[in-house]
Order: structure tokens, then C-alpha cells, then sequence
């Protein structure tokens, strides 16, 4: 039996028209977010707060600030255990942040998981 129109099984070009646009939709607002999520920035502490970190959406460090009772000669690795943990937090923080509005955009779909790679 002859193949005919050449196309898959429910996917007429109408069909395969409406797909396109979603996919450009859904890219311009990847695009919007990404760009909001950079412009934000995230603070955490540690050290009871004597570490105060805060970074932007590209993951740069914008500003640390110390405690003086933090900042002991004869103790650096506390204060370097303090200002690691300060980082690591508002990293988590951000990262969450970008994974909540992918997955918003996106609805979650499945398969979508790796755009984290995009620096988000």
C-alpha cells in the first residue's frame, strides 16, 4: 500500500504549524526569564551571620561582608569554612530560583531537565 501526504500519523501541517509557534512562545519567555533571573540577586549568611554573601543570577559573587568577631588571625578556617558556606547557600538558593521558573515555563515537561547546562 502507498504511503500518502508523507506525514506521521496525526501530525498534519496545521498541527506541525501550531508546535512551531508554541516552540517560539515558550523560547521568548526562556529568554525573558533568563534575563530577569540574571538581573536578581540572592543573599545568604553563615556563621550566625557574621557572613553575609550575596551573588547575582550569573552566579557572581557581588558583594561578602564580615563580622568583626569573624575575622580571627589565629582562626582562618572558620572564617573560610563560614564564607564557603555562605556561597554554597546562595548558589543552592539561585539555583532552585532558575529550576522553579524553567520548570513554570515549561510545565515540567519531561526531557527538558538538562537546561540547567544553559547556565541557569
Amino acid at each position: 500500500m502507498a504511503k500518502r501526504g508523507g506525514y506521521p500519523a496525526g501530525m498534519m501541517p496545521g498541527n506541525m504549524g501550531n508546535l512551531m509557534k508554541q516552540a517560539q512562545k515558550m523560547q521568548k519567555q526562556m529568554e525573558e526569564a533568563t534575563k530577569a533571573l540574571e538581573e536578581k540577586e540572592y543573599e545568604a549568611s553563615a556563621g550566625g551571620g557574621a557572613v553575609v554573601v550575596k551573588i547575582n543570577g550569573k552566579k557572581e559573587i557581588v558583594s561578602v561582608k564580615l563580622a568583626e568577631e569573624i575575622v580571627d588571625p589565629e582562626d582562618i578556617e572558620t572564617l573560610e569554612e563560614a564564607i564557603a558556606a555562605a556561597v554554597n547557600e546562595a548558589l543552592r538558593t539561585q539555583s532552585e530560583d532558575s529550576q522553579a521558573e524553567i520548570g513554570r515555563i515549561t510545565g515540567n515537561m519531561g526531557g527538558l531537565g538538562g537546561l540547567g547546562g544553559l547556565g541557569l
